[in-house]
C-alpha cells in the first residue's frame, strides 16, 4: 500500500507500521486457521453415515444453530460490503443492512418449521415429497449449485479484496493467488469436517465477529462521545455531502435506480428464505421446534450486527474518508480494515481482517458443502443411483464434488475480483429468490401444484435471472462492470428481481394449470400433515 494511501488515516509515524504489519497479520490468520484446523479433525471423527456429514447428525441445539445461521449468513457482504457501502453511499449503503434482516421474517414464518419437518438433506428432498423425483431433483440441484456460484463469487472477491490491502498487494497475480489459497483451504474444511466441522467453525466466526464489530462500534461512538448524531454531522462534513445522510445518493438519480433498487429490495427480501446454505441449517436440529429457536436466535444476533454496520459505515466515511477508501488497493471492500487501522493500530488491523477472513472461509465451506450435498444426494444418489447407492458411496461422491466446486469458486472469484461484495451477494439472493422461492411456496401451501409447475418456475426463474445478469451493465457496458470496453448490455437494471422473480411465480402456476396430469392426491395430504405436525419427520439418526 502506498504511503499517500495513508497519509489521511494516521499520523505519518505509523505509515511503517502498516507496512510492517505483514508477518503479524500473516500470524493471526495461521493461529486461526490452525485452532479451527484442530476443531474440524476433531468434529470429523464422529461422520460416520450421510446424516453426520450433511446434517451433523442432527445434533446441533436452536441456539447452537442459530448462532451457525448468523456465521452462516453474515458474509463478506455484511461485513465488508455494507461496511463500504455505507462510508461510500451513506443511507442508500444501509437499505442493504435492512433488506438482509427483514427477509428473515419470510424465512420464519413461510419456510423454517414447514421444511425441516418435510426435507432430509436438501431443499429438493422437499420439492420431490408430492412431485415426480427426476425431474424437480435435477431442476433443484441446478439452482442450487447456480446460487452457490453466485455466492461464492462474492466471498471470493472479499479474501482477495481483504488480502490485497493487508499485504498492499495491488497486482491482478497477487491477489489471485490470494484466492487460490482460500479457495485450497475452504475444500480442506469441507473435506474433512463435513456439515459438523462446518457448523462449529461458522459459531466460532459469529462470535468473533460480532464482538469485534461491537467493540469497534463502541470504540467509534466513544470518539463522538457516544453521540450518533455528532457521528453522522462529521462523516457529512468529512465527505462534504449532507446528502449521504438522505435516501437517493446512489439509488435516486434517475428512474432506471429508483427500479434497480426496487428490484434490489424485491431480491434480498425474499431470498433468504431461498438461499440453499440457509435452507439446509434447518436440518442440523433434531426437530422443528428448534429449527423456529434457530430463526429466532440468528434474527437476534443478525440484527444487533446490522445496527453495528450503521456505524462503522458513517466512521469510515468520518475518520478515514470515501476518498481514502476507493483509493486503497481492496477499493470500497477495505472500508472496515481501514477503521481498524484508524482506531487501533497495526494489532487491530490483524485482529479484525482474521475475523473477516474466518468470516470469508465459514461462509464458502457452508456454500461448498451446500452444493455437494446438493449434486450427491438430488443428482447421484437418487437421480443416477435411482436410490440404490449407499451412504459411503454418496458421501464419497459429495467430497469429489467439493474439489471440483472449490476449483470453479477459485477461477470465478478471480474473475470477479475487485466487485462490492455486497453488490455479488445481492446477485445470488435474486437468483435464488427466482428459482427456488416461487417452488417452496407454492410446494407448501398449494395442493394442485404439479410436477411440470415447478419445473417451469425453477427453470424460467433461474434462466432469467442469469440471461439479465449477463446482458446487464454488471458484466458489460458501465465502469464498474466484470468485463471492462465491453457492452453488450441491453438490460439497464444491476439486479433481475423485479422481473425474474415475478416471471418465476407466473410459469409455476401457468405450469400447473396447463398441466392436466394431477399428482398423488395421497402424498399431498401426507405432505401436508407432516409439514403442519413433525409427524414422521426426520429424527437424528439416518434413515
Amino acid at each position: 500500500m502506498t504511503t499517500n494511501h495513508i497519509s489521511t488515516l494516521v499520523p505519518a509515524v505509523n505509515v511503517a507500521a502498516l507496512k510492517d504489519t505483514t508477518l503479524l497479520n500473516m500470524g493471526i490468520f495461521a493461529l486461526f486457521v490452525a485452532v479451527t484446523m484442530v476443531i474440524v479433525f476433531r468434529a470429523s471423527r464422529n461422520n460416520k453415515t450421510a446424516a453426520d456429514y450433511y446434517a451433523a447428525g442432527r445434533s446441533f441445539t436452536g441456539s447452537q444453530n442459530g448462532t451457525a445461521i448468523a456465521g452462516d449468513y453474515l458474509s463478506a457482504a455484511s461485513f465488508l460490503g455494507i461496511t463500504g457501502a455505507i462510508a461510500i453511499n451513506g443511507y442508500d449503503g444501509f437499505l442493504y443492512s435492512i433488506g438482509f434482516l427483514v427477509a428473515w421474517l419470510v424465512a420464519l414464518l413461510l419456510v423454517a418449521e414447514l421444511l425441516r419437518n418435510t426435507g432430509k438433506f436438501t431443499m429438493a428432498d422437499v420439492l420431490s415429497f408430492r412431485l415426480r423425483q427426476r425431474p424437480v431433483r435435477i431442476a433443484a440441484a441446478l439452482s442450487t449449485l447456480a446460487v452457490c456460484f453466485f455466492y461464492l463469487l462474492a466471498q471470493m472477491a472479499g479474501a482477495g479484496s481483504l488480502i490485497s490491502l493487508l499485504l498492499g498487494i495491488s497486482d491482478w497475480g497477487g491477489q489471485a493467488l490470494v484466492i487460490i489459497v482460500v479457495g485450497a483451504l475452504m475444500i480442506m474444511y469441507v473435506l474433512i469436517g463435513g456439515m459438523k466441522g462446518t457448523t462449529w467453525v461458522q459459531i466460532i466466526k459469529a462470535i468473533l465477529l460480532i464482538a469485534g464489530a461491537a467493540v469497534m462500534t463502541a470504540w467509534v461512538l466513544a470518539i463522538y462521545g457516544f453521540n450518533l448524531s455528532n457521528l453522522l454531522g462529521s462523516a457529512a462534513e468529512a465527505a462534504n455531502n449532507p446528502a449521504v445522510l438522505n435516501p437517493g445518493l446512489q439509488y435516486g438519480k434517475t428512474e432506471t435506480s429508483k427500479l434497480d433498487f426496487m428490484s434490489l429490495g424485491l431480491a434480498l427480501v425474499l431470498g433468504t428464505a431461498a438461499l440453499p446454505h440457509v435452507l439446509m441449517r434447518f436440518y442440523t436440529v433434531p426437530t422443528a421446534k428448534e429449527a423456529r429457536k434457530s430463526v429466532v436466535w440468528s434474527i437476534w444476533l443478525i440484527g444487533l450486527f446490522y445496527l453495528f454496520t450503521l456505524v462503522l459505515g458513517y466512521g469510515a466515511a468520518a475518520l478515514v474518508g470515501a476518498d481514502t477508501i476507493k483509493s486503497a488497493p481492496g477499493g470500497v471492500n477495505s472500508a472496515a480494515p481501514l477503521l481498524a487501522f484508524h482506531l487501533g493500530g497495526p494489532l487491530l488491523l490483524g485482529f479484525i481482517s482474521a475475523v473477516a477472513f474466518a468470516t470469508i472461509l465459514a461462509v464458502v465451506a457452508g456454500l461448498t458443502i451446500t452444493a455437494a450435498a446438493s449434486f450427491a444426494h438430488d443428482i447421484y444418489a437418487n437421480v443416477i443411483s435411482k436410490g440404490k447407492a449407499d451412504a459411503t458411496t454418496e458421501v464419497k461422491v459429495a467430497r469429489r464434488t467439493v474439489v471440483v466446486i472449490g476449483i470453479l469458486a477459485i477461477l470465478g472469484g478471480i474473475f470477479a475480483n475487485g466487485q462490492n461484495v455486497a453488490f455479488l451477494v445481492a446477485l445470488a439472493f435474486a437468483v435464488a429468490a427466482s428459482a427456488n422461492l416461487p417452488t417452496i411456496v407454492y410446494s407448501l401451501f398449494w395442493r394442485k401444484f404439479t410436477t411440470q409447475g415447478a419445473v417451469w418456475s425453477m427453470y424460467g426463474g433461474l434462466a432469467s435471472a442469469i440471461l439479465l445478469i449477463a446482458f446487464s451493465p454488471v458484466v458489460s457496458g458501465a465502469k464498474t462492470s466484470m468485463i471492462q470496453g465491453a457492452n453488450f448490455a441491453f438490460f439497464p437494471l444491476s439486479n433481475p428481481g423485479i422481473v425474474s422473480i415475478p416471471l418465476a411465480f407466473l410459469l409455476g402456476w401457468l405450469g400447473t394449470v396447463l398441466h392436466k396430469r394431477r399428482e398423488d392426491p395421497a402424498k399431498q395430504a401426507e405432505m401436508e400433515v407432516r409439514s403442519l405436525t413433525g409427524i414422521g419427520a426426520e429424527k437424528a439418526v439416518d434413515h
